[in-house]
């Protein structure tokens, strides 16, 4: 799969990242490094353990990196995660299915690119 067709496939931003990053090889170097950043995993074990500024932390980072990265659908659910976790409400398991699909399609879809 070529970098446009995934950016789409996610629901991102090509042209802006395009924009930003200015060749496909530098976006792809920075996407590629995507699933190894831990703070998906941390949101998940920090709102199991309860811990409600760990899970804001962890929620804020993944928020900024989707940003970062164009990953438009993803920032959207995880800023909206992150806005309810920010007032120290950890009530936000309506929404982590959301946000668990949207970063899972991101991550197979970065698995199948060229």
């Amino acid at each position: 799969m070529n970098t446009e067709t995934f950016y789409n496939m996610i629901g991102g931003d090509y042209n802006g990242i395009m924009g930003r990053f200015v060749t496909e090889e530098r976006v792809l170097r920075f996407v590629r490094k995507f699933p190894a950043d831990g703070s998906f995993a941390a949101l998940k074990a920090a709102l199991d353990a309860g811990a409600t500024e760990e899970a804001f932390r962890a929620a804020h980072t993944l928020k900024g990196v989707a940003q970062n990265l164009g990953f438009d659908a993803l920032y959207e659910k995880a800023a909206e995660i992150t806005d309810i976790l920010r007032g120290g409400n950890l009530d936000v398991a309506a929404l982590m299915p959301g946000l668990e699909k949207s970063y899972e399609l991101v991550v197979d879809g970065i698995s199948a690119l060229d």
